[in-house]
């Protein structure tokens, strides 16, 4: 790893703020009237094992500049990987060619000086773990037998992987705001394949942190990613039916993306959301209330400032089942005339308030219908809010799991499935920047063969 203490990574930090402030002034000097400028430099380790055996090993190293300059409201950008003194000027000089021959913008400019980060917060991101190459192959491979030594019917393996990144952003404007941290980011994952008769079925389990102390243990990983796995086997197909879905926790959070993406600026000011005007209405039951917590410590997504500069705050996006807020950056709130939100880069750790029901209780609660575990295809209108997924997952009936099924589709309205949430679950069990429990909704249509 090339950041390894907390000396060498503040030199290397000064040194990528000195690069966004020399780049800062480069473009004034050649007439921009503003720019912003980010930089990043980061190093990993990667290994992975299948069947016993070392697949991969990859030692990576990445470097990436961007600058965006303003010649009044004409805007021109550039990037490059390479970050010597001769690059980064020709990347400014393009940046201001491309801005001289483009049309003007009124929202092309920096966001509000007064919105500004003061200072940037210590987020304890930044926990980078010394692994050397045969500890992370041991780690991996421990994992992957753990998996396959589960049950008999693990009969093959697609792998486990272990991952380990350290990085430094800084980013900076011509307000003078000029910000950066380093961070970490740690991660192990297993998918095997299981048998039973002429039918086979994969799954995996994965576990991810900012410190290497928070990972979920090796072996709990590959016997999760197992037992996942073979619960699958023995999947039937159902017939065309209207019942109520089960949303599994880290299943559900594909519905959160969808309000993010449907509430986002781009969306609404090209008027491409079914989410279009409908600030301060009743999208969910009251009980309902997703809230963005940006200074997270040790969060996945925290971040101090947003990629326009702009401080991080905590908000609800939705409380008491009402839309409280777009996602803005900068310049879609200015499209929207609208102040930023804070967002530019997009939401950062979004937290579902969880009810008071497991899962045992949120399936006796449905009695009957599907408990949805996975999804296939990407068949959400973002217009319209029409929902059309492949899934599988099992059938419950009695509030008991009965049988999986497979080679299914549910369909319905994002609209009409936000407003018919029963409940959702208190069984978060998942690594990830959403944090949410299963959500249970009232009726969709499932098709069968």
């Amino acid at each position: 790893m090339s950041i390894t203490s907390t000396e060498d990574t503040a030199e290397r930090l000064a040194r990528l703020e000195q690069t966004i402030e020399h780049l800062l002034a480069e473009a004034k000097r050649l007439g921009a009237s503003a720019a912003e400028a980010s930089v990043g430099s980061s190093a990993g380790l990667e290994v992975g094992v299948r069947l016993g055996e070392v697949e991969t090993v990859e030692h990576t190293r990445d470097n990436g500049l961007g600058i965006t300059v303003y010649f009044g409201n004409r805007r021109g950008s550039s990037s490059t990987t390479d970050l010597s003194p001769d690059s980064l000027r020709a990347a400014v000089k393009a940046a201001c060619a491309i801005a001289v021959h483009t049309q003007e913008d009124p929202c092309a400019h920096l966001a509000d000086a007064a919105l500004m980060a003061h200072g940037v917060l210590d987020l304890d991101l930044y926990h980078p773990w010394p692994i050397g190459v045969e500890e992370a192959i041991a780690i991996a491979a421990e994992c992957e037998d753990a998996a396959r030594a589960f049950d008999p019917r693990i009969v093959n393996s697609e792998g486990a992987s272990l991952s380990a990144h350290s990085g430094l952003q800084v980013y900076g404007n011509s307000h003078g705001f000029v910000g950066g941290y380093p961070s970490t980011r740690h991660g192990l994952s297993c998918a095997v394949i299981g048998e039973e008769g002429d039918t086979m079925q994969r799954d995996y389990w994965w576990t991810s942190a900012r410190a290497a102390a928070d990972l979920e243990p090796a072996r709990l990983v590959g016997e999760r990613a197992a037992q996942r796995t073979v619960a699958r086997l023995g999947g039937r197909q159902l017939g065309t039916c209207k019942a109520p879905v089960l949303f599994r926790a880290e299943v559900a959070t594909g519905l959160v993306r969808s309000l993010v993406s449907a509430i986002s600026g781009g969306s609404l000011y090209r008027r491409a959301s079914f989410l279009l005007d409908h600030l301060g209405e009743r999208l969910f039951p009251e009980f309902m209330r997703i809230h963005e917590e940006p200074h997270l410590p040790r969060g996945l997504s925290s971040a101090p400032f947003d990629s326009d500069g702009v401080a991080t705050w905590a908000k609800d996006l939705v409380s008491e089942g009402v839309l409280r807020t777009y996602v803005l950056d900068a310049y879609s709130g200015c499209r929207l005339k609208l102040p930023t939100t804070g967002n530019g880069g997009g939401v950062r750790n979004l937290v579902v308030a969880m009810g008071e029901r497991d899962r045992a209780g949120l399936l006796a609660l449905m009695g009957t219908g599907l408990f949805v575990t996975e999804l296939m295809g990407h068949g959400v209108n973002a217009v319209t809010g029409d929902y059309s997924r492949g899934a599988a997952g099992f059938w419950v009936e009695n509030g008991e799991i009965a049988y999986p099924v497979e080679e299914i589709t549910i369909a319905g309205n994002l609209k009409s499935m936000y407003a018919g949430l029963v409940a959702v679950g208190n069984d978060c069990d998942f690594p990830g920047s959403t944090r949410t429990g299963s959500w249970l909704i009232d009726e969709m249509t499932i098709a069968g063969q």
